[in-house]
């Protein structure tokens, strides 16, 4: 959150773990980041409230793409996400237009797993 907050306006970050979440919050509210707005919760289905978003980059593998986080991208944005099983993912990019959307991969990563109602289960 703290490198996006560097390249942008407003930054929505969600995190399941309620004491990394607040921990995270202080430690960036003291560091000077004003623009960074945090949530605690599944982070499978986004942050409806402030949809649309220009860009949503998920930091957990994923066993398929959330349908509700392509549902919250803006047209012209961008989904970036590692989804396959629970040892290694591909890195997918998704970039929304009008009609559709396009995907592309760019290769082998190992994330943690994205746990939720749209992902893994514990």
């Amino acid at each position: 959150a703290a490198i996006l907050a560097q390249f942008s306006r407003r930054v929505y970050t969600i995190e399941r773990h309620r004491e990394l979440g607040e921990r995270s919050r202080l430690l960036l509210r003291e560091l000077g980041y004003h623009n960074i707005t945090f949530k605690i919760g599944d982070g499978t289905i986004g942050w409806r409230q402030h949809s649309p978003f220009d860009k949503i980059i998920v930091t957990a593998g994923a066993p398929v793409v959330p349908e509700e986080l392509m549902s919250q991208l803006a047209i012209g944005g961008r989904l970036i996400i590692p989804v396959g099983n629970r040892d290694v993912q591909e890195l997918e990019i998704y970039d929304r237009n009008e009609n559709n959307f396009t995907k592309d991969s760019i290769g082998g990563v190992v994330f943690v797993p994205l746990i939720g109602n749209q992902g893994w289960e514990r």
